[in-house]
């Protein structure tokens, strides 16, 4: 078995994503604090409180998969396999010289083949069972993107999905780089995927009173830590990278973006949708993360926040990161990705990851947008409206789902 101390890194990324299909193009749009949000048009929101979203407004499956194929996938799976022929393309991997078995595969996903299956139903409930698709099973299933990539990447290792919903994409990229650590893998093609953009979530969600209703300004709507925010905005997207051993990545000469260096995932063990309010599992998560890259609370440049733009998430992620870093949590920048692409569910810790990557890189830290009123118990430095310059080394990523789940991921700048 490896040593636990093996180092992870990650050299190369996909991104299909409401600010962009590459990366880059998702980057350069972050830092200029663009938003992603509009009119909702992947389903029909007349009557509904909410009917604006983030979504892939430009996304052609048929770019990146045969028709055929593209036909007999859900949009979840649809958007994995692009990000990840994306993210392998981006590596300059090429799986052909390696054994396909110490290659795996790890995502995470929240609500598999929503539309699909919202539209399965009808045909049963309309016309009888057996005028449904013969492809329900394989279009719905949380795994089957995993399963896609798999297929068109040619990974015949390790396979797995996180479904911790909005801690899926920390979970699968923090157990991914565990893989990798204990030996099992050289290789993990890993991030997440959600498009469940439908009737079916929408009516779920609004019901619960958990969406925004600010339909006549969807660009400022999406607004965490402020005082006007009312809910978050749904999204979707899919980023995906390619994750190795330090030894491998040096061995075929890569190009080292970061090193994913810490994970740390724990429960509330309480209220299935309501965070805690001591923030006491969330901070022990964070904790647990940076333990496992062995960094110091006074080492974090930068906290990518879960920040969703709902009332009881910003003011007790606010709690968890006081409880945690004390009196420092006022000198560390945080922001909030979904202030401009809305939440992405299973996919938006890695949206999150990708931004936390270009941070490092790039040596900017994007902004919280449309922060014009800070809820005064929301009293850190949240980056308001401004991307600003900064030297990142070190960033930490939060992502807290549904059924107290939280995951989080500590991003380290490579040196040798």
């Amino acid at each position: 078995m490896a040593d636990e101390r093996v180092r992870v890194v990650i050299t190369g990324m996909g991104a299909m994503t409401p600010l962009g299909e590459t990366p880059e193009e998702y980057w350069k749009n972050l830092a200029a604090g663009t938003s992603g949000i509009g009119p909702m048009t992947l389903c029909d929101p007349e009557g509904y409180p909410c009917q604006i979203s983030g979504e892939v407004s430009g996304f052609d499956p048929n770019t990146y998969i045969g028709s055929k194929e593209a036909r007999r996938m859900a949009r979840f799976t649809q958007l994995a396999v692009a990000a990840a022929l994306q993210a392998v393309e981006n590596a300059s991997y090429d799986i052909s010289k390696d054994d396909p078995y110490r290659v795996g595969v790890l995502l995470g996903n929240g609500n598999g083949g929503f539309p699909t299956l919202e539209e399965n139903c009808r045909i049963l409930a309309d016309r009888g069972g057996m005028r449904m698709s013969p492809f329900f099973f394989p279009m719905i299933l949380p795994n089957m993107a995993a399963a896609a990539v798999s297929r068109y990447v040619g990974a015949h290792g390790y396979n797995s999905t996180a479904t911790t919903a909005c801690a899926a994409s920390n979970q699968a990229l923090g157990e991914a780089m565990a893989v990798i650590r204990r030996g099992t893998a050289d290789v993990m093609i890993a991030g997440g995927t959600e498009a469940g953009i439908s009737l079916l979530g929408l009516s779920g969600f609004a019901v619960m009173r958990a969406l925004t209703t600010r339909n006549d300004e969807p660009q400022k709507a999406s607004r965490p830590f402020d005082s006007g925010r009312d809910g978050f905005i749904p999204s979707e997207g899919s980023v995906i990278m390619v994750l190795e051993s330090l030894d491998h990545a040096l061995g075929r000469g890569a190009n080292i973006l970061v090193e994913l260096a810490g994970f740390g995932s724990t429960s509330d063990a309480g209220h299935p949708v309501q965070p805690e309010e001591s923030g006491i599992s969330a901070a022990a998560a964070m904790q647990m993360a940076l333990a496992d890259a062995s960094v110091a609370l006074d080492r974090v440049d930068y906290i990518n926040a879960h920040g969703t733009s709902t009332p009881l998430n910003d003011a007790l992620e606010t709690v968890a990161i006081k409880r945690l870093f004390g009196d420092l949590a006022y000198k560390i920048p945080i922001s909030s990705t979904k202030s401009m692409i809305g939440h992405s569910l299973g996919a938006a810790g890695s949206l999150d990851a990708a931004a936390c990557i270009k941070t490092i890189t790039e040596g900017m830290i994007h902004p919280t947008v449309n922060l014009d009123d800070p809820d005064p118990e929301c009293d850190l430095d949240y980056v308001p409206n401004q991307a600003r310059a900064a030297e990142v080394q070190v960033a930490l990523s939060n992502a807290f789902g549904f059924g107290g789940q939280n995951a989080c991921l500590v991003f380290r700048k490579y040196v040798e």
